[in-house]
Formats: C-alpha cells, structure tokens, sequence
C-alpha cells in the first residue's frame, strides 16, 4: 500500500465526488462542508459510516453533491490526519 518514501496510495475523488473540508456538526447525522470548488454544502453521513468511522470538524472528506439538489451531498470518504496531509503536501486540497 505504501512505497519506500511513505506515500500511500489514497483513494481519489471519482468523477462525480470532490474533496471536502467538514467546518461544522450539525447533528442528526449531517454535516457541513466547504468542497474544493467552492460550494458551502450540508453533507448526510450514510448509515454505514455512522457508527464505523468518526468523522470530526476539519476532516477531509470525499463528497458526492446530488444532481437535484446541488446544496446537499453525501460523504463517501473519510481520510486519515496523514493522508490529509499528504493530500496537501501534494496539492490536491489548500
């Protein structure tokens, strides 16, 4: 999974999900988000990460917007502190 310089392989957003940063909890299993193109987005966790991944204001998260309803989306991802770092220190998000 990982090489001798300690780059792991992360999963990359598909071509329908961004990244996103979670800014705030809003409780009943959503979250809000600030996506890499910009967007202000209420993000649903979905019942099969709720209970398995934590998922904590600052995160780095992938997103999948909804095609009806472009304010709202659904988390698909959730990276690590390091491979957020590493995301960063590659470039993909600022």
């Amino acid at each position: 999974m990982s090489d001798d310089n300690g780059r792991n392989d992360l999963r990359m957003p598909d071509d329908d999900e961004v990244f996103a940063e979670v800014t705030d909890m809003l409780g009943a299993n959503r979250v809000k988000v600030r996506c890499a193109d910009g967007e202000e987005r209420t993000a649903r966790i979905p019942g099969k990460m709720q209970k398995r991944i934590w998922i904590r204001e600052d995160d780095i998260v992938l997103v999948e917007p909804w095609d009806w309803q472009d304010e709202k989306a659904d988390i698909t991802w959730r990276y690590e502190k390091q491979e957020a770092d590493q995301l960063r220190d590659e470039g993909h998000i600022h």
